[in-house]
């Protein structure tokens, strides 16, 4: 692993096999990667990448995890979306196109990928404000994914609001705070929407500067208690990005999660 751990934000992958639109802004797009090898259909995993929902952070940074995903055996899907600080990001345009991409990607993924995809609703990866956002899918269309994995999710926007994580990222998507806008808390924060219906597994590292450990530990308190079918996996020597750089200490556990919400079912 790199001594920044945030060199695998700008590390070279693979491109992907092709690029589809599930709208007609330019962002309303997904890079799709085939899976490796012969094996059986697996489902469609699509990958929310995260950076406090802000314009400078783009799918690219994922595409490492998603061409090691792929390498696996993994039919996935890199998800772009509209982002606070470009025309239509922010409230409410960057959480319906999540919802948007979502709900076509499976249908796009199958004519472009042709047998490698099971017939199954996709998984959803997400990290960090990634995990917000596929965390916010899975509470609005449970019906469409059959899983989430996030990792370190931003879980409890109140509190990261409170925290003032990234500077006012939480407000800058929302349009203020909980006392501003609390009806865009109440649909949109994760701790407002438990519990959720798909199985998820939430994975966050102890030593996370940029999203507090903390926030996931409640969320997750807090699902398991209105009975959600939810686990915490807590990494006491991994930082923020760490979840995300294929051949880091995190990644077995993270190829392991994903295994468990299909495999298991």
């Amino acid at each position: 692993m790199p001594s920044d751990p945030r060199a695998v934000l700008t590390r070279a992958a693979p491109e992907p096999d092709v690029t589809v639109a599930y709208g007609e802004h330019p962002d309303q797009i997904a890079d799709l990667r085939r899976p490796a090898g012969s094996g059986p259909p697996r489902p469609l995993v699509v990958v929310v990448h995260g950076g406090f929902w802000r314009a400078e952070y783009d799918r690219r940074h994922t595409g490492p995890l998603a061409s090691a995903l792929a390498a696996l055996g993994y039919p996935v899907a890199q998800l772009e979306y509209r982002r606070t600080g470009q025309p239509g990001g922010g409230w409410p345009g960057t959480l319906t196109d999540v919802l948007a991409g979502v709900s076509a990607l499976p249908r796009l993924a199958e004519a472009a990928l042709s047998d490698r995809i099971a017939s199954t609703p996709p998984l959803l990866l997400g990290h960090s404000a990634g995990g917000h956002l596929a965390l916010y899918a899975a509470a609005h269309a449970p019906g469409a994914v059959g899983g989430v994995l996030a990792l370190a999710p931003v879980a409890d926007l109140a509190e990261a609001y409170r925290l003032d994580l990234d500077a006012g990222a939480v407000a800058a998507l929302l349009g203020g705070g909980p006392a501003d806008v609390p009806e865009r808390y109440a649909t949109t924060d994760p701790r407002s929407l438990v519990p959720l219906r798909p199985r998820t597994v939430v994975m966050h590292g102890t030593l996370d500067q940029q999203v507090p450990v903390d926030l996931s530990r409640s969320y997750v308190t807090s699902a398991r208690a209105k009975g959600a079918d939810i686990r915490l996996i807590e990494l006491p020597d991994c930082e923020h990005f760490g979840l995300i750089a294929p051949g880091s200490s995190a990644w077995p556990e993270v190829t392991a999660a994903l295994r468990s919400l299909h495999e298991d079912h």
